[in-house]
């Protein structure tokens, strides 16, 4: 099916830059980047597919059916993504708010070209079709000078970010979420809003470079499907495969990065001792290990982790690490459909949760608060949350980021405002 080369790489960061910039020639691209982040369940330091063989393309509509037949009768590499609506595939749910960005629900591919970078070792997997091709892209890849980008448009020409939700809106918006908690229609709610930008004409590729390089998170991606584009700073992992081994690692609380040492450990230490952020993040481990459980061997759902601190370059996060072992008679998609959409972007109880938060957003979130990720030959996987990124239509020249943050029955409306200009800091930069 494919052929498989290794070379040693002596300069690895040039080279993810190299690999990078050869990628843009081609109308399907991934490239998956963990930034070198110490983390237990890593597989690779990057990994980028191009050039699509065959794919998939649908609206929620027997998404997952579709997704799950065409990975067992590929049986290769799939790259793609799942967007949030596929809810509607699940769930007896709409989607009827705003959607700016047009993106299809679903789309995988399965690739001519790739790469896994770990180390200083390159291995290069090409189907047969194109193996002939291997030592002229990779001289050309090597040979390519990275050049400094030059951006295509003065910032004039970007579009100004606008907030669709204003802060007024926003608090009252919230104070209704709070209703329905102290009524007993749900315990905690992940609320979101978009920021976003018409008339916008960016370089996705130098935007990418300078988010990635402000966030370094462990599951960064860049992806291209013809003119629809994620450029993704993402530091939330929703579901890895390793064999019978399922992992999840929801995110929930948050607390900000400062350059003094001293305040950053005390703003680490007070994260960590904060009795809202603990509440919401053990809720939905709760919620995880349910989700878990139905595709699991009896007994098998463990707390590796609870609630552990883990800093990135804008904030430190905390973070739960779930795991399970999958029984035999469940599919590798199966997984990923009974968790779907993930709990640290929806809340609990999920079903009431998902019907409250779509009545009182304004956008549809489409990919965001969906996850990009692979399957691989064996039918492993590893997928992760899109959260801090920009999605970009470059057709309809639209540009959007969505921030939310999780409302429970201890939440000051004006305090999660702040949290959620917190989390968009880094994409507003990036677009102005």
């Amino acid at each position: 099916m494919r052929v498989s080369i290794t070379k040693p790489i002596s300069n690895p960061e040039q080279f993810k830059q190299q690999l990078l910039t050869w990628a843009q020639q081609f109308r399907e691209v991934i490239f998956l980047d963990s930034n070198s982040y110490p983390q237990q369940y890593s597989s690779f330091d990057c990994l980028l597919a191009v050039d699509a063989f065959t794919s998939l393309k649908t609206d929620f509509h027997n998404a997952f059916d579709d997704l799950k037949q065409y990975q067992q009768t590929t049986k290769d590499w799939l790259f793609g993504y799942l967007s949030y609506d596929l809810k509607n595939d699940v769930e007896d749910l709409k989607s009827n708010n705003f959607d700016g960005l047009e993106f299809p629900d679903l789309f995988f591919f399965q690739p001519k070209k790739i790469f896994v970078l770990k180390g200083n070792q390159l291995e290069i997997q090409y189907l047969l079709l194109c193996d002939d091709e291997v030592e002229d892209d990779f001289n050309e890849i090597t040979t390519s000078h990275f050049k400094p980008f030059v951006t295509l448009s003065d910032p004039e020409a970007s579009g100004e970010v606008k907030q669709r939700i204003s802060k007024e809106l926003y608090v009252e918006k919230v104070t209704k979420m709070l209703d329905h908690i102290h009524k007993g229609d749900m315990y905690e709610a992940n609320f979101c809003m978009e920021f976003f930008a018409e008339n916008a004409v960016i370089n996705p590729l130098e935007k990418f470079e300078k988010l990635n390089e402000i966030s370094q998170a462990p599951f960064s991606v860049f992806f291209k499907n013809y003119k629809q584009y994620l450029l993704s700073a993402s530091p939330e992992r929703y579901l890895k495969k390793v064999g019978d081994k399922i992992i999840s690692q929801p995110i929930k609380g948050t607390s900000k990065r400062s350059l003094d040492s001293a305040e950053d450990q005390k703003s680490k230490e007070f994260l960590e001792s904060d009795a809202k952020e603990r509440a919401e993040n053990i809720m939905i481990t709760d919620l995880v290990r349910n989700d878990l459980s139905h595709t699991a061997q009896k007994g098998s759902v463990e707390v590796e982790e609870l609630c552990k601190i883990y800093s990135f370059l804008q904030v430190h996060q905390m973070i739960s690490t779930i795991t399970s072992k999958l029984d035999s008679q469940y599919s590798s998609v199966d997984v990923l459909k009974t968790t779907f959409p993930m709990g640290s972007m929806t809340g609990a109880p999920k079903i009431s949760v998902m019907k409250i938060i779509e009545n009182l957003e304004e956008t549809k979130r489409g990919l965001y608060s969906g996850t990009v990720g692979y399957f691989t030959p064996e039918g492993d996987f590893d997928f992760n949350v899109v959260i801090r990124s920009i999605l970009y239509n470059q057709e309809k020249q639209y540009a959007s980021f969505s921030v939310g943050s999780a409302i429970t029955s201890l939440s000051i409306p004006e305090k999660e405002y702040e949290e959620c200009l917190l989390k968009a800091k880094a994409m507003h930069e990036v677009l102005q």
